[in-house]
């Protein structure tokens, strides 16, 4: 069994109805999810003039390879009303799925790099994750994601959105 840590998003419509409807579909399409942070709710990043992000991590068990699970996480995005822009990055989005970690792979393909390359420059992703997983010892950078939040040069705030 595989265990993938994931951080989802998205600043478009009900972003808490979807960010539900996609765990969801992540537990029945992709794998068992094993544990979720609390919501929180932060600035765009990476861009000033839209609404506020709603984001959270998960981890989830599956039988998935890294590829099929990134395609099925792929498919439930466009499910979900993502569309994709190959001209801008930081576009709105109705949800944004990430692996950060695939068991302690580092995977570098054309679909998919793992873990994510800018995870430790993102407190909208250390601080949900380190809910769930703070001991966690990064493959590449060889250090805990408690160590990475601490160390995280992102200012940006990060609130509580409710708890679980």
């Amino acid at each position: 069994m595989n265990v993938a840590y994931l951080c989802l998003g998205g600043n478009m419509g009900n972003r808490e109805v979807a960010l539900k409807t996609a765990i969801n579909t992540i537990n029945d399409l992709a794998g068992k999810v094993v544990s979720l942070s609390n919501i929180y709710e932060t600035e765009a990043w990476g861009v000033t003039n839209q609404q506020a992000y709603l984001n959270q991590c998960i981890s989830i068990e599956t039988k998935l390879n890294s590829n099929e699970l990134i395609n099925t996480l792929l498919g439930i995005e466009k499910d979900l009303g993502r569309v994709r822009n190959l001209y801008h990055t930081y576009e709105p989005r109705t949800i944004d799925i990430d692996i950060l970690f695939f068991n302690h792979d580092i995977i570098n393909t054309e679909n998919l790099i793992a873990p994510h390359p800018r995870l430790h420059l993102r407190k909208f992703v250390l601080v949900p994750l380190a809910e769930i997983a703070s001991n966690y010892i990064h493959p590449a950078l060889n250090k805990t994601i408690n160590d990475l939040l601490k160390e995280c040069p992102d200012k940006s705030e990060v609130k509580l959105f409710n708890h679980l």
